[in-house]
């Protein structure tokens, strides 16, 4: 008991400190927000040439809206050509992205699958001959302005990458609008993130980097199906800089059922974890600041400390099982609807208690903020609701699975 205490409280404690210093740093760059969101794609000077690669395996449905999105971005059409990689689709992929085959500005490509969306990123980056580079995942969708939100960010000289905000795209069912209220939690985060050289993802949806990126230091990698993840790390351990453009938004299809979800977060938790041990020598080293003095050691914690509290609440109601079974056989079955009534007197008003509760008072805080910064407004609408009411219970789900793969070094599958 006491060595379960002692772990409550330094959770407790780490996740109130935590919520401090996104707040503080938000309060610091509010200002700064502010004036991108007047200024962003409004005076973009230069247009440098962009290559946009859009990997497809098995995406008939969704890659032509994604093609059509890009050759509507507001920007020069002389400036911007697109890499459509065919990674080998046993569908109807290939005969879509030939549609666009005569088009001035696309080159389509066709190789065979090799597992993973790497080899299709380096197919794409072998022809590139622009400024600039990105990708584009063929079941995500760019607002028409991203583009010249971004291009900007390059001016300073310094910065090597532009990461754009990913909202969920026109969401339908109960997980996707509670994939909606995550993602906005995501668009608040990476920006802070951003302000701390702390980013530790570059996302497939429409990241922009400087070609020679690649050049210096080497195309993508397989990286346990998690190469967005992979690159970031590489580039902050070479010290180049990434940046975040928060009002350039990319759409993306949320899985529509838990099986989908299920599997994709899996795949994102496993590509953390083993990532963070290939990249083990950042953790604690003040050479690569806070990303690796506090925000990758905060996040592998994070992992754990929340399969702990959840393997701590289903431990504690399978032990009131055999209580409950005893009850029964002296008894037999009596429903007691309990009747709800505080008593103040009784409430227990201890150190864990005030800990708990702030630490809950700070995460609606920073969730009214993520859903100003990324939709303009708060609205408390049913994807609040189901937001509040379920991701709770869904995160130990598959974390649990990707800490048992990664321990037993089992392999995971891409799709």
């Amino acid at each position: 008991m006491a060595i379960s205490s002692l772990f409550l409280y330094f959770t407790l404690f780490a996740s109130l400190f935590f919520e401090i210093l996104l707040l503080i740093t938000y309060f610091e760059i509010r200002e700064e927000i502010k004036f991108e969101k007047e200024h962003d794609g409004k005076e973009v000077g230069h247009y440098p040439s962009v290559s946009i690669i859009v990997p497809s395996f098995n995406e008939e449905r969704s890659v032509e809206k994604t093609v059509k999105s890009l050759l509507d971005l507001d920007y020069p059409s002389q400036s911007l050509s697109l890499i459509l990689v065919d990674d080998g689709s046993t569908d109807g992929t290939l005969k879509v992205l030939q549609k666009f085959k005569d088009h001035p500005q696309v080159r389509i490509l066709s190789k065979r699958n090799e597992g993973s969306k790497f080899a299709a990123l380096n197919a794409g980056l072998a022809i590139v001959d622009t400024e600039l580079v990105g990708c584009l995942d063929a079941d995500s969708f760019v607002d028409s302005a991203a583009l010249r939100k971004i291009v900007p960010y390059f001016n300073d000289e310094n910065t090597m990458a532009v990461t754009p905000s990913i909202k969920i795209h026109e969401p339908k069912t109960v997980l996707q609008y509670v994939q909606k209220i995550e993602y906005s939690w995501g668009i608040l985060l990476r920006r802070i993130l951003a302000s701390m050289g702390a980013l530790y993802v570059t996302p497939g949806p429409f990241s922009i980097f400087r070609t020679r990126v690649f050049s210096e230091l080497g195309g993508y990698r397989h990286a346990h199906h998690t190469e967005d993840m992979e690159m970031a790390l590489r580039m902050q351990k070479h010290g180049y800089k990434i940046a975040n453009s928060h009002s350039a938004f990319v759409y993306t299809i949320g899985p529509a059922k838990l099986k989908g979800l299920y599997k994709q977060r899996v795949r994102w938790a496993y590509g953390f974890l083993n990532n963070a041990f290939d990249y083990r020598d950042m953790y604690f080293n003040k050479k690569y600041g806070h990303i690796g003095v506090y925000i990758l050691p905060m996040a592998t914690f994070s992992i754990f400390s929340t399969l702990y509290a959840a393997g701590n609440f289903v431990w504690s109601m399978v032990a009131k099982i055999p209580d409950q079974m005893l009850k029964y056989q002296a008894v037999g079955f009596n429903p007691h609807v309990p009747s709800f009534s505080i008593n103040w007197f009784a409430m227990d008003t201890g150190t864990m208690f005030w800990l708990a509760s702030t630490a809950v008072a700070l995460s609606l805080v920073l969730l009214f903020f993520s859903l100003k910064i990324s939709e303009g407004r708060v609205r408390l609408g049913k994807d609040v609701f189901y937001y509040l009411a379920l991701y709770i219970f869904l995160p130990p789900l598959w974390l649990a699975k990707a800490t048992y793969s990664t321990l037993m070094r089992k392999q995971i599958s891409w799709k």
